[in-house]
């Protein structure tokens, strides 16, 4: 069976170039638009392989996100997360890997 990864990324473009990469690696690809979006999907279906995140989105930022995932998944293994980010400050990657992130991805990817 085929790994399967959530995608969120407010940008559009985004969500595509990673889809259409991990797709042509026989990756099942979920896309979503927000934070938001992510949580209310989790609550009524099953975990993810592994979800990419964007930090920069508005509304529930990436790090926002993990934080309501991780109380989302109390009691159960946690969910890799790697985040997409643009920002290649060393202050973003602290944050995100104090908050549980396994990794970065730099964009454009």
């Amino acid at each position: 069976m085929a790994a399967w990864i959530i995608i969120v990324d407010d940008d559009i473009m985004n969500l595509k170039s990673a889809g259409q990469i991990l797709s042509k690696n026989h990756m099942r690809v979920t896309a979503l638009r927000s934070g938001q979006a992510l949580l209310d999907y989790l609550g009524s279906n099953d975990f993810p392989d592994l979800i990419l995140i964007d930090v920069n989105m508005p509304g529930m930022d990436g790090f926002e996100t993990l934080r309501r995932l991780r109380e989302m998944e109390a009691g159960r293994e946690e969910t890799p997360v790697i985040f997409l980010t643009a920002a290649d400050d060393q202050e973003t990657e602290i944050t995100g890997f104090q908050l549980g992130a396994m990794d970065f991805i730099h964009k454009p990817f």
